[in-house]
């Protein structure tokens, strides 16, 4: 029996919906953001240049949450906790750690360091690289898995709580005098030899630091400065993976609460 024009066109519609989405999805990355941390965090994302603000550059998550974040498959830039947050008020910073100009949304906007990062690059349907970076620092660990998880893809949080090892020279502290983050030696003293660059910009020139030993030693999964090797960075293919700020709960692995 022939359809009547308005039906079949209605069904032409449908199918045509359908198709578009469907290389729509296939064209997106989900990132889902966890909270693993027993406080409050804000989240923020930036994109490198060139690229789109995705999740609004930040966002709100209590303790026990999953904000589940869309990225274009050919996205690239980094994510970042925020800590001990105040938004309600004037205040500059509004974050004791990663502030982006006192705002929530930072909206293409780079955090404060330091802060533990998770740089992303996506490859449009090729494997993904990604890795956890304190070249700049670190404020809470964090670890990245595919969603279907693959142990040779997994990047784990930190063995042991960086802040209570921070040496008092990179130490960042709030109000209250508590140790909140701690800075690379690259920003606490803005010396090339701790920075990889100009003649200590190479592999070859630029070596391990007591600092960024006390980093490996923390988080041997993360780049604890710009030439770390073997590189931490990792390579999978997936369109769904897992950051999970406080893996272990908080602190370390030594301080294991709950999964």
């Amino acid at each position: 029996m022939q359809l009547p024009k308005c039906n079949v066109a209605f069904f032409f519609f449908l199918i045509c919906s359908s198709l578009y989405c469907g290389n729509a999805e296939a064209h997106q990355v989900a990132l889902y953001v966890h909270n693993k941390c027993p406080f409050p965090i804000w989240p923020a994302t930036a994109p490198n240049s060139g690229q789109p603000v995705i999740a609004d550059g930040g966002f709100y998550l209590a303790p026990g949450q999953t904000e589940r974040v869309i990225a274009p498959w050919t996205w690239n830039g980094r994510i970042w906790a925020r800590t001990g947050c105040n938004f309600g008020s004037n205040w500059k910073p509004a974050c004791e750690t990663g502030d982006c100009d006192g705002r929530l949304a930072c909206n293409g906007l780079i955090g404060t360091p330091p802060a533990t990062l998770v740089e992303v690059s996506l490859q449009g349907g090729k494997p993904n690289y990604y890795d956890v970076s304190l070249v700049d620092g670190y404020n809470i660990p964090v670890s990245v898995t595919p969603k279907i998880t693959n142990p040779k893809c997994l990047i784990q949080g930190c063995l042991k709580d960086v802040r209570a090892l921070c040496p008092s020279e990179l130490e960042v502290l709030n109000s209250k005098g508590e140790v909140v983050g701690c800075k690379s030696a690259c920003l606490a003293f803005d010396d090339d030899r701790f920075c990889c660059r100009n003649e200590y910009g190479s592999p070859g020139k630029c070596k391990p630091s007591v600092y960024s030993k006390i980093f490996k030693d923390a988080c041997p999964n993360y780049f604890s400065y710009a030439f770390d090797s073997p590189t931490p960075l990792v390579s999978c293919a997936s369109s769904e993976y897992v950051i999970t700020f406080c893996p272990y709960g908080w602190g370390g692995a030594g301080e294991h609460k709950s999964e």
